[in-house]
């Protein structure tokens, strides 16, 4: 098989050493502007292209999707693939990779980072000496809460969430869990953690709500505004999930009425715009979807892309091919 006859389009561009060993195997059509493409322009671009490589923050429907008449694979740059049609591809017969596993401990550094902001009020403390205000020590200067004790909420307790719980349980935190399946004795025993079966029950519970369930059609608003209205006055939500999880405008509500705590947002449910009552308010958190932005993270998402492509390219089976049941 000659590679060079095989045509791969970039959506976005990834890192210099992803881009170069694409491009000695493969024709590869690169974004050197780093400009997402419009909808029409991905559309265009797609007609002519064995392989896409997009992002998470494309949106690759069954439109895009029909366009790519010569389209063989799409090998998402991301974790996620709800950005993608996933029922028309596995229809006209075109694989779909990912890059899961390698974004997981970054993504557990940023949820205990924004966690640890929040709670000793870091950003307003930092605030103070910017503008001037800061007149030197005083007992009850910035006064924040202590990690030690409180009781952390996770939803989805897979390789992230149990990568938010190792490091919870450094700072003394109390683990608490909702999962679809309840995991093992062993794993419960490992994180001192504890099952709840009912999420309502969970979220009237706990000082700390973290997200790390993948989005669904059925975790679409799966805290929606009942359920956000059930957590504790003093409660800190944080997501890094997906922003269509959360009934994002309840959440700016309840936040500006003070009924909740705080929040740590690096996900939104219309990105990348943000509901702008969120911008106003000074309990709030917000990231520009950075979870997993290191430079380790970056080479190692580019690399499973590599991998994927090349064993698509040799006729083998991909190591990260997603499997849609009807």
């Amino acid at each position: 098989m000659n590679l060079k006859k095989t045509t791969i389009l970039l959506t976005r561009k990834l890192p210099d050493k992803i881009e170069a060993q694409l491009e000695k195997r493969f024709t590869v059509i690169l974004n050197n502007s780093d400009k997402k493409y419009s909808y029409t322009e991905l559309k265009k671009k797609v007609e002519n292209v064995e392989i896409l490589i997009p992002c998470i923050s494309d949106t690759i429907d069954a439109s895009i999707i029909k366009a790519g008449k010569k389209l063989k694979l799409i090998a998402n740059f991301g974790n996620g693939v709800d950005n993608l049609d996933l029922i028309t591809a596995k229809e006209r017969n075109i694989l779909v990779t990912n890059t899961p596993d390698v974004l997981t401990e970054d993504t557990a550094d940023l949820v205990l980072t924004m966690v640890l902001m929040i709670c000793r009020q870091i950003s307003d403390a930092q605030k103070k000496i910017i503008n001037g205000k800061w007149m030197g020590w005083g007992p009850n200067e910035t006064l924040g809460e202590r990690m030690s004790g409180k009781k952390i909420g996770i939803i989805g307790m897979g390789r992230i969430g149990m990568a938010v719980a190792k490091r919870s349980r450094v700072l003394g935190m109390q683990i608490n869990y909702h999962n679809r399946r309840r995991l093992s004795s062993k794993i419960e025993k490992e994180f001192r953690a504890r099952y709840w079966e009912n999420l309502n029950d969970m979220l009237s519970y706990v000082d700390i709500l973290t997200i790390h369930c993948p989005f669904t059609p059925a975790t679409f608003h799966l805290l929606s505004r009942k359920k956000l209205k059930l957590l504790k006055k003093n409660c800190i939500i944080i997501n890094t999930s997906r922003g269509e999880i959360v009934d994002e405008q309840e959440l700016a509500n309840l936040l500006f009425r003070k009924k909740i705590a705080g929040a740590g947002l690096d996900v939104f449910e219309h990105e990348p715009q943000i509901t702008p009552k969120l911008l106003e308010l000074d309990n709030v958190l917000l990231l520009p979807h950075i979870s997993s932005a290191t430079k380790e993270s970056r080479i190692s998402m580019g690399l499973r892309v590599l991998k994927n492509v090349e064993c698509y390219s040799k006729g083998k089976k991909p190591p990260d091919l997603i499997t849609k049941k009807n």
